[in-house]
């Protein structure tokens, strides 16, 4: 009973900010100057920007699967690839906005797991290693924030 009563007050502590970003999908422009930004922003930073460019990409690749565009969903996983292994190496103690990063992960590879089940089987195989890549960043990440 405590467990459910904890999850259900951390699910409630989550700022708006961070659901809110979860339903949206940047433009390209957007994603460049989020990309530019996350380059250059300080390492604390980089991994909620590097999450929130890895969850753009996969609503980005769901879109594009859904249109059956494939070529193009297979370039943007390859993208949440590369995003999720630049948070992999640059996930930090003190991190900002670690835990809104871990659960904006979380909701990523949940994602992912939706699309999976609909998608083609030649499409499977890019969308699950996507899916173990982010799996072990976000527990990776699960594991600094109870770390602190």
């Amino acid at each position: 009973m405590r467990f459910v009563l904890v999850v259900a007050l951390a699910t409630l502590a989550v700022p708006p900010a961070a659901l809110a970003a979860s339903d949206k999908v940047l433009d390209q422009r957007e994603m460049a100057a989020l990309e530019a930004k996350a380059a250059q922003a300080a390492p604390k930073e980089q991994c909620f920007l590097y999450a929130e460019l890895a969850h753009s990409m996969a609503e980005l690749a769901g879109q594009q699967l859904s249109a059956g565009d494939t070529a193009k969903a297979s370039a943007s996983l390859k993208a949440v690839q590369m995003y999720a292994e630049k948070i992999h190496m640059g996930v930090a103690d003190d991190a900002r906005k670690l835990k809104n990063a871990e659960i904006m992960m979380r909701h990523t590879a949940y994602r992912l797991k939706e699309l999976m089940l609909g998608a083609p089987l030649e499409d499977r195989p890019t969308l699950e290693s996507t899916l173990r890549q982010l799996d072990q960043v976000e527990a990776e990440m699960m594991l600094q924030v109870f770390k602190r």
